[in-house]
């Protein structure tokens, strides 16, 4: 039977092949101590890369750095805020150094805000567009200034409030808004450098963070 109502086709799939290697890749992670930027951390490992994981919280950066190295991984932790620009630049510099390259860099460190454009002062809006906003930035500017000779990937942590809104959250949407289009101006001027630069777009993923939040917020 054929038309509108008809039952789909059989759809067979193959064989998923094996995760890519990142075997000796050098992979800069912010906010890699916790939450999305620990799962990254501890899957770019897995997957044989040496991971730098930028860590305003120290102790955060360093129980990853043991989680990882429990379970045959290379890590290290480097306490850096990452809306200091002389700060990140020292560090990737450090990075690059010690290690001779940086492959892949992962924008994944920023914060969360509730309120309206009533609600929202001007403080809180400074706040957040500082770390989500100006603090990519800052590892971009760094991160490019290192991959510029032998080419590199860049993954930028957005939000799907950077296409779509919701409630209350509005200095928070116009920050991931700006990592999106960051994304498509990085990706454009420096293809031809072989650097390629892309967003992810997550809903609400349960991590710690998110998870007290909600708590602190939505009693």
């Amino acid at each position: 039977m054929t038309g509108l109502f008809s039952l789909p086709r059989p759809i067979f799939f193959r064989k998923v092949p094996p995760m890519f290697s990142l075997e000796s890749k050098i992979a800069v992670v912010t906010g890699g101590g916790s939450g999305i930027g620990l799962a990254i951390s501890k899957m770019f490992a897995q997957q044989g890369a040496i991971v730098d994981i930028l860590e305003v919280d120290e102790e955060a950066g360093e129980a990853a750095v043991k989680e990882i190295a429990e379970t045959g991984g290379t890590a290290s932790s480097h306490v850096c805020d990452v809306t200091l620009p002389n700060k990140v630049r020292e560090t990737f510099d450090k990075i690059s150094s010690s290690r001779g390259k940086i492959d892949c860099l992962i924008n994944n460190a920023g914060i969360a805000h509730v309120g309206n454009v009533i609600t929202t002062t001007e403080e809180d809006f400074e706040r957040v567009l500082s770390v989500n906003v100006k603090g990519v930035f800052n590892c971009l500017k760094a991160g490019v200034g290192h991959m510029q000779s032998a080419g590199g990937s860049i993954v930028n942590i957005a939000s799907t409030v950077s296409v779509m809104a919701i409630d209350d959250r509005f200095a928070y949407s116009a920050s991931k808004g700006a990592v999106l289009t960051m994304t498509y101006a990085v990706a454009r001027d420096f293809l031809k450098n072989n650097i390629r630069c892309n967003a992810i777009l997550p809903a609400r993923i349960h991590t710690p963070f998110v998870d007290g939040f909600i708590e602190k917020n939505y009693p």
